[in-house]
């Protein structure tokens, strides 16, 4: 599995999600403006979790 996998919108750290009344609203807060869970831009950069199993993938890979 490549880390093309897990590259979007809300595997990033900037993502944030919020509840409003009517709807979620998906936002990244490096970029300024509303997006959603599966878009790609080339700034992401994954939350934690995401880049240790990216690294358990590729060793698991490696055997």
């Amino acid at each position: 599995m490549n880390i093309k996998s897990f590259h979007a919108c809300a595997t990033c750290i900037h993502f944030q999600a919020v509840r409003t009344d009517k709807r979620m609203n998906y936002f990244c807060k490096r970029l300024g403006f509303e997006t959603k869970p599966n878009y790609q831009f080339k700034c992401w950069t994954p939350k934690e979790q995401v880049q240790k199993l990216i690294e358990k993938r590729k060793r698991e890979k490696k055997e």
